[in-house]
């Protein structure tokens, strides 16, 4: 009786698990939030147009964690949650830019990066349209 094989066929074309689940469920990165956290671009995107297509019909829209909620209710849930706390931690700090790049890269001396106030968005402004 012939030993039998270990390898998997055709399995040459897998690719690594790992990366396939840090993209399945990709997330805009901190610079992009800081970005939307703007004012002018902060009032549109808590102020969308009705959308069929996003959950909630875009009414109910986390600006920090980059998400959309079916309700009010299940927002608030979110504001509470531990993921909202670790997203709204992580935005305290200011983003990286191009000159800081530079001064790790030895151009310049280091200054550490400020601090940012960062708050959850004020829940009034959704009851009025919700």
């Amino acid at each position: 009786m012939a030993p039998k094989s270990s390898r998997r066929t055709g399995s040459h074309k897998t690719h690594s698990l790992a990366r396939q689940w840090k993209t399945k469920r990709r997330r805009r990165d901190l610079d992009q939030i800081h970005h939307d956290m703007l004012p002018e671009n902060a009032t549109k995107l808590l102020r969308q147009e009705l959308d069929p297509d996003l959950p909630g019909n875009a009414q109910h829209y986390c600006l920090h964690c980059a998400r959309y909620f079916i309700d009010l209710k299940s927002m608030k849930d979110h504001f509470r949650s531990k993921v909202h706390k670790k997203r709204l931690k992580q935005l305290s700090e200011e983003p990286y830019t191009q000159e800081e790049a530079e001064r790790a890269a030895g151009m310049g001396s280091y200054i550490p990066p400020k601090k940012i106030e960062v708050h959850t968005q004020p829940l009034d402004e959704m009851d009025e349209s919700g």
